[in-house]
């Protein structure tokens, strides 16, 4: 283990006894999506945050940011590449989310805190990880209809969901952040979904791959 990478996982493991997955919003008036793009050398990246409003599917604001990954890719660390960019967007916004979904994992992951959680507890703001595969953990397959799920363990602990956001599509991999349970994450993941993806993430992954494009 590299001393970079020794101190990354000092870091996760005090973050970690700072996640809190229980309970979730009540309302939510604003969902925040994020997500990053990377030049094809991983060299440099965009990423944006979409503030989207659940109650007429309005785009609310947008927030871009560019810049050099400081972090190398390394599986499990995904936010010391990521979250650098990802703060700095949020850092811009004019209002304030009641909710963020990232695409990432959250408490599905390894050590317990991943680019939701990890990012969840900074913001400190309730945060759902929306992952289009599996990091870790057994499930079973959910049922083929929009709204059915599954049970995501981990070492005999339930840490996620596997949910079919439409019918007969792949499903996604959910898993609470941070100030958020199981089941509402399930919920509000679903309250967002027009596509297989929610709403809010899909409108950030066409941005930064647009900005990846004209550059």
């Amino acid at each position: 283990m590299t001393p970079r990478i020794a101190r990354a996982q000092a870091l996760q493991a005090r973050l970690r006894r700072r996640v809190r997955t229980r309970g979730g919003p009540r309302h939510v008036r604003l969902v925040a999506g994020a997500d990053l793009a990377y030049r094809g050398d991983g060299s440099r990246a965009w990423a944006a945050v979409v503030l989207w409003a659940p109650s007429d599917g309005a785009i609310v604001e947008t927030v871009t940011v560019s810049g050099r990954p400081s972090f190398p890719y390394v599986p499990g660390y995904l936010s010391f590449r990521e979250g650098p960019l990802l703060l700095r967007a949020f850092g811009r916004l004019r209002h304030r989310p009641d909710l963020v979904l990232f695409d990432g994992q959250g408490i599905a992951h390894p050590r317990g805190i991943g680019l939701a959680s990890h990012l969840g507890v900074l913001l400190d703001l309730p945060s759902v990880g929306c992952a289009k595969s599996r990091l870790v953990g057994e499930h079973g397959e959910p049922g083929p209809r929009r709204g059915d799920w599954t049970p995501l363990a981990l070492a005999g602990c339930q840490v996620g969901a596997v949910v079919r956001t439409r019918d007969g599509v792949k499903p996604l991999w959910v898993s609470p952040g941070h100030r958020i349970g199981i089941r509402q994450a399930v919920r509000w993941t679903l309250a967002c979904c027009r596509t297989r993806v929610p709403e809010p993430i899909r409108l950030a992954e066409q941005m930064v791959n647009r900005l990846k494009a004209g550059r």
